[in-house]
């Protein structure tokens, strides 16, 4: 329901995914939490919960980006291959896009300039980024 795009939910400023994932380490040296989900591994601030506990993450849509490569030598720890399966204007500067990653889906908040740089349309490829700090077990 977060996630169709026909409903008021996807279009509010706090359009977000929600995603069952399970602990699957723990990053001591750097204090983080890694999360195995159907499209792969989150990487998260420290969670004191054991290893194999299921957790719930909520993804805000204005902490997805977008691109187009898989980007190295950036700050952002928690990259994704996904396809566009819809988009939806939001405003009249906005777009969200509707990204299927594994068997879950993100929402992305980008522009409509941004969407149109990248080409969008349903079925592209691209990657989903999103920022550790962004995300809530």
């Amino acid at each position: 329901m977060l996630a169709r795009l026909d409903l008021p939910l996807a279009q509010s400023d706090d359009a977000e995914a929600l995603i069952k994932a399970n602990i699957s380490s723990h990053d001591e040296e750097y204090g983080l939490t890694c999360l195995d989900f159907s499209g792969g591994k989150f990487t998260v601030a420290h969670k004191d919960l054991p290893v194999g506990t299921q957790v719930r993450l909520r993804i805000l849509a204005r902490d997805v980006s977008i691109t187009l490569h898989h980007q190295t030598d950036t700050s952002i720890l928690n990259i994704f291959p996904a396809t566009v399966e819809e988009l939806s204007p939001t405003g009249a500067s906005q777009v969200t896009v509707k990204l299927a990653v594994g068997e879950v889906v993100l929402l992305s908040r980008i522009t409509r300039k941004s969407a149109a740089l990248l080409n969008l349309s349903p079925g592209k490829k691209v990657f989903a980024q999103a920022k550790s700090v962004a995300l809530l077990a």
